[in-house]
């Protein structure tokens, strides 16, 4: 399942978003000659998707390069734990909790989030609640340096988030601790403010990237970057 040479490298996508939405950086890293695998979160619960996304990586022969997107920064930093293959860790746009911290926590800490307002809840048959951004407002609050017409198709196949998994605090051995980790930083990011994302890194004495006027969708709009940063963790990994 994994190039003999490189690692594999598993991207994680976040809430409101899917694993195709990663296609730009895929082909960018397959150029290189990376296994890559789109994992899909399931975005049920902290717990639960780190279990899914651990399963996969435990599968995977040869180093391992986590990759995640916004929430699926909380699951990167659980399923990686302990995981003897795992050799870097990405967070673009993504959050980096340590135990007792939720998404929802670490977006409030500082001020800046405006996503709150552009949520719309589903009313599960068990008591939860799936949340979308309303597509009107998706490009606004999510993407706005992407192409009207590619936020248009995300904002039609994002992928909804429930109230309790960003409600979900980390529990035990985040990755972070232990494994090399490097940060893209959205500056523009209406979903996780910029104070918190660099509180984030300083905390992970993470190597960060910085992009001015970048929105959280920040691995559609500038993929190149994006890929970029995953090659260098990717090398650093395995030296």
């Amino acid at each position: 399942m994994a190039n003999d040479s490189k690692p594999t490298i598993v991207l994680v996508h976040g809430a409101f978003a899917e694993s195709g939405g990663w296609g730009p950086v895929v082909e960018r890293l397959q150029g290189e000659g990376h296994t890559v695998i789109a994992a899909a979160n399931p975005l049920r619960s902290v717990a639960y998707d780190a279990a899914q996304v651990r399963a996969l990586v435990d599968t995977i022969d040869g180093p391992v390069v986590l990759v995640g997107h916004s929430y699926g920064g909380m699951v990167i930093s659980k399923a990686g734990a302990g995981a003897e293959n795992v050799t870097a860790l990405v967070y673009v746009a993504g959050f980096a909790p340590e135990a007792g911290e939720s998404a929802a926590a670490l977006s409030s800490q500082f001020p800046g989030s405006s996503l709150g307002e552009t949520l719309r809840p589903v009313p599960l048959p068990d008591g939860n609640q799936d949340m979308y951004v309303a597509q009107e407002l998706y490009r606004g609050q999510f993407a706005a340096d992407v192409p009207e017409e590619t936020t248009r198709l995300m904002a039609a196949t994002q992928r909804p988030i429930t109230v309790a998994a960003l409600n979900e605090p980390a529990e035990g051995l985040q990755a972070w601790a232990s494994v090399p980790s490097f940060f893209l930083i959205a500056e523009a990011d209406k979903n996780i403010p910029l104070a918190a994302h660099r509180f984030m890194a300083e905390r992970a004495k993470g190597e960060v990237v910085s992009i001015e006027g970048a929105s959280h969708a920040v691995f559609a709009s500038q993929p190149a970057e994006v890929a970029d940063l995953i090659l260098r963790a990717a090398r650093t990994g395995v030296q």
